[in-house]
């Protein structure tokens, strides 16, 4: 992985966007849900959350869609685990799957650019593979700022746009799907999700227009994770 840093530029980057994908609702939500289970990037957020939070930390999973990563957060112990997602699906089928696994998480339905939060309540926020598809990111941002507690972390984790269609398409290989399932999920990457994803230079320019005005970032194969602190 390479590191690189924001220098907090006065650039400029679209503030609002339109959605331009399915909308995750109904079947649609439910033919996500079975798709996306566990991979190495949510064992690796995993261990993050380890890695940096005490215990009796407060999470936040922004846009958590089937909730399989509050969930697994909520496993570890100690912590309060809260998701936000934009789809009443979604917040149903993840309240469902918390249910099953025994554990406590807090799904609520809400817009990541008006979050339903006091200011300074998380210590940490998370938000993968979903803020492409935010129709105001630079906001969403700044509301990730705003939640945090003074020394909170933030991390989203995304597809890259400069990403190669050979590259996406040996990760969906490795992600065990059927044959009809693997040829409806890289065809969604190649024309919908690699168009609303950002690059490593975008998303500076988005950080810079925020109280957080710079952030790290570490790229690998297909994606990115961007780090910001309050």
């Amino acid at each position: 992985m390479t590191v690189e840093q924001t220098r907090g530029e006065p650039v400029s980057a679209k503030a609002v966007k339109p959605y331009k994908g399915l909308a995750m609702e109904g079947m649609i939500a439910k033919w996500y849900a079975k798709i996306r289970t566990q991979d190495e990037e949510m064992a690796r957020s995993l261990q993050q959350v380890r890695d940096m939070l005490p215990a009796g930390g407060s999470v936040l999973e922004i846009a958590p869609g089937p909730g399989y990563l509050a969930i697994e957060i909520a496993k570890l112990s100690g912590y309060r685990v809260v998701g936000l997602d934009i789809s009443r699906t979604f917040v149903e089928i993840a309240h469902a799957k918390a249910r099953e696994a025994g554990v406590t998480v807090d799904f609520q339905l809400g817009n990541a650019s008006a979050m339903p939060f006091e200011d300074n309540t998380f210590d940490f926020t998370v938000c993968r593979a979903a803020f492409k598809n935010f129709t105001e990111p630079v906001q969403a941002i700044r509301e990730m700022y705003r939640v945090l507690k003074p020394g909170g972390k933030a991390l989203i984790a995304d597809l890259r746009r400069d990403a190669s269609r050979a590259e996406v398409d040996a990760h969906v290989d490795t992600m065990g799907l059927g044959r009809v399932n693997e040829w409806l999920t890289k065809w969604t990457f190649r024309t919908t999700l690699l168009k609303n994803a950002y690059t490593a230079e975008e998303m500076r320019r988005m950080v810079a227009q925020t109280e957080f005005g710079t952030c790290d970032i570490d790229l690998d194969t297909i994606g990115m994770e961007i780090w910001l602190t309050k």
